[in-house]
């Protein structure tokens, strides 16, 4: 590990590298907020892949890519004469000593529950408008599961709670029912309704349960693309192809699978 004073000279490193490409490199030169927004998207996504992939070394490259997009989008405010990489420090640094009273101050606390109550409200009090809602901290744009964790967590962090994950598995019961009620009705617009009300439960379910929902379908999707490609690849073996294979083969195929990524 590289001690404070590395560190120091190894950030300013990187701020001067990104002076010099944007004076420099055309294309560097041409990006906005706008243009640079959709690939930070992608390079937030490229670091979700490198945790769920458990890979220490890409993470570690995830993470550059999105300092560096922090660092340009910096510069490019600069230019701007709106704020700089200084101004963007300050204030997470300030954001977070008064979001922690608990650490910075003189509150006392005890669980983690506590934590993410004085978190909400702190955030609440940040708002020059007396009228913030709890949720408008939500981005509209993140998918849905992780919109649905986001809303429920910042439910939960002003008291809004169930009690016990007993409680929350018989709502999911009670949503799988009334699903089960609209299929045997035909209501396509109604079904659509208590799906929606069945998933966002058991997205609650996983909260209770300390798994991240997100996390969790994307290894399940992993997981069956490794499974189906491996039957694919033993098709191949076998000088046959999948799609001619009959629903038996397939199911024979599919449980070698399943022993090989469980």
């Amino acid at each position: 590990m590289n001690s404070t004073k590395n560190k120091i000279k190894l950030f300013q490193k990187l701020i001067d590298l990104i002076d010099n490409i944007r004076e420099k490199c055309p294309w560097d030169r041409e990006q906005t907020f706008n243009s640079l927004s959709h690939l930070t998207v992608e390079e937030t996504y490229e670091l979700f892949d490198s945790i769920v992939n458990n890979k220490n070394d890409e993470i570690k490259e995830e993470l550059g890519d999105l300092l560096m997009h922090v660092i340009l989008y910096s510069k490019i405010a600069s230019e701007k004469k709106l704020f700089d990489i200084s101004d963007v420090i300050e204030t997470i640094v300030n954001k977070i000593i008064f979001r922690h009273p608990h650490v910075f101050g003189n509150i006392k606390i005890d669980s983690s529950d506590e934590v993410k109550k004085i978190w909400e409200t702190s955030k609440l009090k940040e708002s020059n408008s007396t009228h913030k809602s709890v949720l408008s901290g939500v981005p509209k744009s993140l998918p849905s599961i992780i919109k649905a964790h986001r809303i429920q967590e910042k439910a939960a962090g002003i008291g809004f709670e169930w009690e016990t994950k007993e409680n929350v598995w018989k709502k999911v019961e009670e949503e799988l029912d009334e699903l089960k009620k609209e299929v045997r009705n035909g209501n396509k617009s109604f079904m659509e309704k208590e799906f929606g009300d069945v998933i966002f439960s058991l997205i609650n379910y996983a909260r209770f349960l300390k798994i991240n929902p997100e996390l969790s379908i994307q290894k399940t999707n992993k997981k069956f693309i490794d499974r189906f490609q491996f039957m694919e690849k033993i098709a191949i073996e076998n000088n046959e192809e999948l799609i001619n294979l009959n629903l038996d083969k397939m199911e024979e195929y599919w449980k070698l699978s399943k022993i090989k990524y469980h």
